[in-house]
């Protein structure tokens, strides 16, 4: 599952540039200017580090994680679960990238965790354009054109079961709180399986360097997304 995205050196994981955003744009759909191999800022998608904690941990029906740090290009990362249960993302100097607190039933099936992980991931590329632009539109702001920066900083769910499901994700309620110059967007979502209601979850989202709302920029860097996704679909 999901091999072709990391290299795993010991008890290290190995994530390049090249493996981190080929997972943004061709599995998550995430076409995020950060996860360009040449970003000057480049960092790894916190929903790839995600879906390894899913591949290594298994699925449990209460999981939260909360992103402490951006992942640079090529950082061994060690992924270790203390006794009680957290799991830990760390780098070889004991930087801590990932916490997941999680508490419930787990399973390993990899069907199941990879239909989990998958769902997840394609919801939550659609954090922009789908989701934020009618949220920072509505509140007459949006991010710095030139350095657009959207970063994750939680999310977590509660499932009601784990077997004999194929769960989908829908958006259920989305707000934005405006302080300054960045703004906390929160996404709540619904996971249903053959249109019976399965869990629900919400992540949260940090915009920042806010400016005031400009659709003419707005609209060429969503036409700038489009682009972007219709040269990688063709390549």
């Amino acid at each position: 599952m999901f091999k072709d995205f990391y290299t795993q050196r010991g008890e290290y994981v190995v994530i390049s540039a090249e493996q981190a955003s080929h997972f943004a744009k061709g599995v998550a759909g995430d076409y995020n200017p950060i996860h360009n191999p040449d970003a000057r800022r480049f960092c790894v998608p916190g929903d790839l580090l995600f879906v390894l904690v899913l591949t290594k941990f298994g699925l449990s029906r209460q999981m939260e994680f909360r992103f402490t740090n951006m992942v640079g290009a090529d950082t061994p990362l060690k992924f270790s679960e203390a006794d009680d249960g957290t799991i830990h993302v760390c780098d070889e100097s004991g930087k801590c990238y990932l916490q997941v607190v999680r508490s419930g039933d787990i399973t390993h099936d990899p069907a199941v965790v990879e239909a989990f992980a998958r769902c997840y991931v394609a919801f939550s590329g659609k954090n922009f354009p789908h989701y934020l632009k009618p949220l920072m539109e509505q509140h007459g702001v949006m991010f710095n054109p030139k350095r657009p920066l959207v970063i994750y900083d939680s999310m977590g769910f509660s499932l009601e079961r784990l077997d004999g499901f194929s769960p989908g994700l829908t958006l259920n309620q989305s707000s934005l709180e405006v302080n300054g110059k960045r703004a906390d967007a929160r996404l709540e979502f619904s996971i249903e399986s053959a249109g019976e209601s399965v869990g629900v979850g919400s992540k949260k989202l940090v915009v920042s360097g806010l400016c005031d709302y400009d659709a003419d920029e707005m609209a060429a860097i969503v036409e700038e997304f489009y682009r972007l996704k219709a040269a990688y679909e063709t390549v």
